[in-house]
């Protein structure tokens, strides 16, 4: 079932025109969104993100695009599937331009849908790098602008797809982007985080990187806790080689503990920690 503009449909009867301008040209945006039974975590975050995405592309915000409006369709929707309480899903909200014209819209009107799948674990859980390698690589085919139009999720995603192709064809698990000043940004799917010592880094969003919703959860959690010192500045490739750990963060999985960069074998101590700290958080927030 998909939710389309608010009506609630099967899959084969919820159909995008060919010219829909989200296909054509990119011209939209979307939050990837963890459910966990009825709670949607960190759904302020995902609204005004959502929202930011919309003033920034220039959308007219429909009156009735509130919190509470968009809340309840996509638990709608996610009751829709029979989901259980000790169920989790993925959800995709996507919001496009509904309109005719070819680069220039001939109006501003928006139309959604709101797609799912189930996810198994109902908890965040760190993946095991002893039994189960996680090699990451650099992509140096295409470089990510340092522009603020790079920290959305829109449908402009051809790097992460290419990125996302070259580990697949080179046995990488995941791709590490650059910007243009040759600074690791992200993974294909997610932010970076790189631990050295008690030093905890990621890139800002200045560096070009998405402005994600669980990397906003860990930094806020790890701000007063005074067994670390996180700073959000640019990583160089060449840190990578001297870094205890490296992870990745995305509201689907979670924390994804790095296990080897080229020559460099990475642990998971602090991750496995951070990952515990997280759940609790969670938990405490239920």
């Amino acid at each position: 079932m998909i939710n389309f503009n608010g009506e609630i449909l099967p899959n084969a009867q919820a159909k995008l025109h060919v010219f829909n301008r989200g296909f054509a040209y990119g011209d939209a945006v979307f939050e990837t969104i963890r459910v966990n039974g009825n709670v949607i975590l960190f759904w302020e975050d995902h609204y005004f993100r959502l929202m930011a995405s919309m003033r920034i592309l220039r959308m007219r915000i429909p009156m009735n695009f509130t919190l509470e409006y968009l809340e309840k369709q996509v638990l709608d929707t996610v009751a829709s599937h029979g989901i259980s309480k000790s169920q989790s899903v993925r959800v995709k909200l996507s919001v496009f331009r509904d309109s005719e014209g070819l680069y220039t819209p001939q109006k501003n009107n928006i139309g959604f849908f709101i797609s799912i799948a189930k996810i198994d674990a109902p908890f965040y859980s760190l993946n095991k790098i002893d039994t189960t390698p996680y090699e990451v690589e650099l992509f140096k085919d295409h470089l990510v602008a340092k522009d603020i139009l790079s920290t959305l999720k829109t449908n402009n995603r051809v790097l992460n797809v290419l990125a996302g192709i070259f580990a697949k064809e080179n046995g990488f698990a995941n791709m590490l982007l650059l910007n243009t000043d040759k600074k690791v940004i992200e993974a294909t799917n997610g932010n970076v985080f790189l631990i050295k010592g008690n030093t905890i880094k990621t890139p800002p969003v200045s560096d070009g990187c998405i402005s994600g919703i669980l990397k906003k959860q860990i930094l806020r959690i790890l701000k007063n806790n005074t067994a670390f010192e996180v700073k959000e500045t640019s990583i160089s490739a060449f840190e990578l080689q001297k870094a205890d750990e490296l992870f990745v963060t995305n509201v689907i999985s979670g924390i994804t503990s790095v296990s080897k960069y080229r020559k460099k074998q990475y642990s998971s101590d602090v991750s496995k920690k951070i990952l515990n700290l997280l759940n609790m958080d969670i938990r405490l927030k239920k």
